[in-house]
């Protein structure tokens, strides 16, 4: 039921509570300050100046102004300012960066409590005034906006209530700065020519300690974010001098800080290596689907219109039935028109309902911008716009989210438009969370199609940013200062900048004199030194962007079979290996071991897995198996024998000899302890050790030479009670890894037990440790430096984990960094933990064998990337005390006995090297450079050496800059004949669809048509129905 008076009806109203909480959406206080700058923008201002003037009486001792020379406002315009949610640029085709209608009351009351607005437009000067201050001073819950009006010229009222105009200028004088008209006028002068705009913000917000958010004293030229470190803390997060550099994909509006320019970027032209990819997608429906409903609804209530005329003209035909009078017909005649006008808009609406409702179903397609940022490569991630404004910065998208080195220091930039995306209303994100992700999945898919194609991982990551000087191995150290290098970084990446005139961008070309030069605020197109972009009246150049394309890896269902059984593999491989070893990263986790459990490798056979009951035999000592070559040491001292660990009693072998004898050296001496226990108390028997000389015919007794501070591990192992001497079969190899048997003698029966292959270098201990639990068992406790042995040699395995290395999968090689460290039998296996790799072809680690051809060292990593575990491990096998003693290392005298050879190696070389570059003018020949001594090549002239160089290849570069703008200007004279071209038929067919509208109107004068799919829509209903 429809009511035509609503004046009884409740109504919302805004409280000026309101003000402040609309402006909470504002979580980073740089997007409020930047809707005052889109504001600017959106009016066609060239210029903005924002800057700050100090008023000590007011809260923050300063106010923030915005100046700049847009279209400006007249009273209605400025009226519709103080309307919340109402915007004139709202419209599907709109690329201006305001939609909402809200920008400047949230922006403006995120910064500070009060804002006036001056204004002039034509001939009126407007001011406009929004205050808390004035709301909470007066108890006021309405929000009321004073808005006076003056006449440019004469500086007279334009009002016809000169009571309301009085009340509005006193409230201004009262509650702002300006305190007199004469003071309202300076700011209207302010504004320079007849139109701009000057928002003042003051009564700013503070901090907890009292001092405003904004800081804008530490720095002349900038304003920051009050306490925002810099360290790590990315620059556009505080400074809003940088924030404004990057703040507009294509940028043309000039700003200015505190009176200097502010060097705007195109983050496309500041890339290394850049590529672009066309991005296709059916997704991003939710604004064209909102676009559609509206068409929907309009297309509905134009053909219940139609059918409600239609209705009405059926009934009075009825009705006049065989009344052919003049009137009848005339009256009739004029519904039936109306019905058939209303039919045919009707069908207008109905076409531009299912022309969207196409659209809808339409591919969306976005321009992916991706490139390398070799000016500062740890400031990498996407920069995402909407409408040319940007949203979000520094998103991590696919390899980047791993944190490793892949894809570190791209930089990817996309521009979105309203139909696609839609932003929220503080502009700092996206409404649609869920296609927002997709966006980001898509990027993240395109961004490693980017990484292989521009082949840095295959060239080497290292190598790569070695070269434009990142010589730390910290990511977040800045690139060397040297010259060379910054030469290198500048001819990658031109210098482009804008012209303060007619505000096109030149891409300048490469000068040595221009690499540290700073230019001045005021650069013209007169300044380049290219010949053909030196005027403001020639066209701008457009950035030439190679097309990449995205290779989607198409695989075969056998492909896919074997990638899942190497999967299932794998997994398995890593299950048995955490049922088989317990990882020792630490002497904390060695302590929370069993007592039972050593830290020595287990090494299981199917001997032992088929006999776990069976006693084993203490293994034959490392000493005797590698005895070494060179003469014994000399006997230690008293003293020294005093600090010895506890003696043990010697093994006598009958075959020892003939073991010996076979070895060219002495061994050193061997000590055991034997201890018996009770069945409630155990004895501790002490056996003095007996050093005894080994020579080729007798038989020897061994004795260990470890240093007190060494403390062996121990190994327990059951063994039947020995009722016989030991005997020690002789070893069958001289090799470092060998078979050792110790064969236990009970009743005259030998039994062989398990085998072992192990490493030895040093010599061993052996301490026995009889127990007697039952009368057949003796318990042994094994202490041999070889334990100690694999421990180090675990030790030092463990050193790897943190280690930069590539491995090859499936033909390619993927880069990562070592994670854990596994001692095999034969050798030793490292796990890798890639930086990125595609998640449905390869895992994202890998057990591989160290040595292999399938893995290969980058670089060392630096100590901060080491694990804490990795640093005390390498501190402990630092501090452990060598065991040289036994077997001193004789220095190499091998080696060539003077350095002559190599200076006169790299004398030679310095020679081919300047042959090499020779410039070609150059006034010392090859011939007299290859005679030179090393004397005269000290003396060398390498500074003119090089000068000319560089000037040859300087020149060289020239040659082929003019070419390439030779044919580039070709391409462009082509592409303006085109656009041209173009352009006419666009007015043609401008002008033609005008003519049709008039002719149509002129034949029926209510046809009403607002835009050309109206047109289109309405023509191609009336030749349907001709036909």
């Amino acid at each position: 039921m429809a009511f035509t008076n609503y004046s009884s009806l409740n109504r919302a109203q805004l409280t000026f509570e309101y003000l402040h909480t609309n402006s909470t959406t504002h979580e980073f206080l740089f997007g409020a300050l930047a809707e005052l700058v889109d504001n600017a923008r959106d009016a066609d201002a060239t210029r903005i100046d924002i800057y700050t003037e100090r008023r000590e009486d007011l809260r923050g001792q300063f106010m923030l102004c915005f100046l700049d020379d847009g279209a400006g406002m007249d009273s209605s315009d400025a009226a519709s300012v103080i309307q919340f949610g109402k915007s004139a640029k709202r419209s599907p085709e709109s690329t201006q960066i305001g939609q909402y209608g809200n920008g400047l009351k949230s922006g403006s009351m995120r910064i500070g409590k009060d804002f006036i607005l001056f204004t002039k437009k034509d001939t009126t000067m407007t001011c406009l005034f929004l205050s808390r201050t004035f709301h909470e001073e007066e108890g006021i819950d309405e929000v009321i906006v004073p808005l006076p009006t003056w006449n440019t010229r004469t500086r007279e009222p334009m009002t016809d209530n000169m009571e309301k105009f009085a009340i509005e200028t006193e409230l201004i004088y009262k509650y702002s700065p300006f305190k007199s008209e004469q003071e309202v006028m300076e700011q209207f002068k302010k504004i320079p020519g007849e139109k701009g705009t000057l928002v003042i913000i003051f009564n700013l917000k503070l901090m907890d300690n009292g001092e405003p958010e904004l800081d804008v004293t530490s720095d002349p030229r900038d304003i920051q974010m009050a306490e925002t470190p810099p360290e790590g803390t990315k620059p556009e997060r505080r400074s809003f001098r940088a924030y404004a550099a990057v703040l507009y994909i294509d940028p043309r509006m000039r700003i200015f800080i505190h009176g200097h320019k502010v060097q705007t970027k195109r983050l496309s032209c500041c890339l290394y290596k850049p590529r672009m990819y066309k991005y296709t997608s059916n997704r991003f429906k939710t604004r064209a689907e909102q676009e559609v409903k509206k068409a929907e609804h309009m297309a509905r209530i134009a053909e219940e219109k139609a059918r409600e005329a239609e209705s009405k003209a059926r009934a009075l035909e009825l009705r006049l039935g065989g009344d052919l009078t003049r009137d009848s017909r005339v009256t009739l005649r004029q519904v039936q028109n109306t019905a058939i006008t209303m039919r045919r808009e009707a069908d207008v609406k109905r076409r531009i309902k299912e022309a969207k409702q196409r659209a809808l179903k339409e591919p969306k397609e976005l321009n992916f911008i991706f490139g390398v940022n070799i000016e500062q490569r740890d400031l990498d991630g996407m920069f995402i716009y909407n409408c040319s404004r940007l949203i979000k910065m520094y998103e991590k998208v696919g390899p980047q989210l791993e944190g490793g080195m892949a894809c570190g220091g791209v930089v990817g930039v996309v521009d979105i438009p309203y139909l696609v995306l839609e932003p929220t209303h503080n502009k700092q994100d996206f409404a649609d969370a869920k296609e927002y992700r997709h966006l980001l999945r898509a990027m993240g898919e395109h961004l490693a199609q980017y990484w292989k194609d521009v082949a840095i991982a295959q060239r080497g990551i290292i190598k790569f940013w070695d070269e434009f000087g990142y010589l730390s191995a910290n990511w977040n150290q800045p690139p060397s200062s040297d010259l060379r290098y910054k030469r290198r970084r500048a001819m990658e990446i031109p210098t482009t900048i804008q012209c303060d005139m007619c505000l096109k961008w030149r891409t300048l070309p490469f000068q040595l004199s221009s690499v540290e030069k700073e230019y001045p605020d005021t650069w013209v197109c007169s300044m380049n030194p290219d010949p053909e972009q030196d005027r403001c009246e020639a066209s701008e150049q457009k950035q030439k962007v190679p097309l990449g394309t995205l290779k989607k890896d198409f695989r075969s269902q056998e492909e896919k079979q074997k990638q899942l059984t190497e999967k299932i593999r794998q997994q398995q491989e890593k299950l048995e290996a955490l049922q088989k070893t317990t990882s020792i990263r630490s002497q904390a986790d060695l302590k929370k071991l069993p007592l039972e459990v050593t830290t020595r490798p287990i090494v299981e056979d199917s001997q032992s897995l088929s006999r776990p009951q069976r006693p084993r035999s203490p293994p034959l000592p490392d000493v005797i198996k590698n005895a070494p070559s060179r003469p014994p040491p000399p006997p230690k001292s008293i003293s020294q024998l005093r600090k010895a660990p506890l003696a043990r009693p010697a093994i006598n072998t009958p075959k020892l000899a003939s073991v010996l004898s076979r070895e060219e050296a002495s061994t050193s001496r061997t000590q055991q302890q034997i201890v018996t226990a009770g069945k409630s108390n155990s004895t501790v028997v002490r056996t003095p050790a007996k050093p005894i000389h080994v020579g080729r015919p007798p038989p020897m007794l061994l004795q260990n030479s470890m240093s007190q501070h060494e403390t062996p591990s121990p190994k327990i192992i059951k063994t039947p009670v020995l009722k016989k001497p030991v005997a020690l079969k002789p070893p069958q190899q001289a090799s470092s890894i060998r078979k050792r048997t110790f064969n236990t003698m009970e009743d005259g029966a030998e039994e062989e037990v398990e085998q072992k292959k192990e490493k030895t270098k040093r010599g061993k201990f052996v301490v026995v440790k009889e127990e007697k639990k039952d009368s057949n068992e003796v318990v042994v406790e094994l202490t041999d430096s070889a334990g100690e042995e694999e421990l180090a040699d675990l030790k030092r395995a463990q050193k790897d984990k943190g280690l930069h290395v590539e491995v090859r999968v499936n033909k390619e090689w993927f880069t990562g960094r070592v994670t854990a460290v596994e001692m095999g039998k034969h050798a030793i296996r490292w796990k890798v933990k890639f930086d990125y790799v595609p998640t449905d072809t390869t895992p994202r680690d890998r057990w591989v064998e160290k040595g292999s051809e399938d893995v290969r060292l980058m670089k060392p990593p630096s100590p901060e990337h080491q694990s804490p575990d990795t640093q005390q491990e390498e501190e402990e096998v630092v501090a452990e005390p060598s065991t040289s003693d036994c077997a001193r290392i004789e220095p190499d005298t091998t080696g060539p006995s003077s350095n002559q050879e190599t200076v006169d190696l790299l004398v030679q070389t310095l020679r081919n090297c300047l042959r090499y570059f020779l410039p070609p003018n150059f006034p010392i020949s090859k011939k007299e450079l290859s005679s030179m001594s090393s004397e005269e090549l000290m003396a060398f002239p390498l500074k003119e050496y090089f000068k000319q160089y560089e000037m040859g290849l300087q020149n060289l570069c020239n040659s082929y800059q003019t070419r390439a703008d030779a044919r580039a200007k070709v391409c462009e004279e082509n592409l303006r004949n085109s656009e041209r071209k173009l352009k006419e038929t666009e007015e043609k067919l401008q002008k033609l669809r005008t003519n049709i509208v008039a002719l149509l109107q002129k034949v029926q004068e209510d046809i009403d048509i607002n835009t050309d799919d109206e047109l289109d829509a309405y023509i191609e209903d009336l030749i349907t129905k001709g036909d």
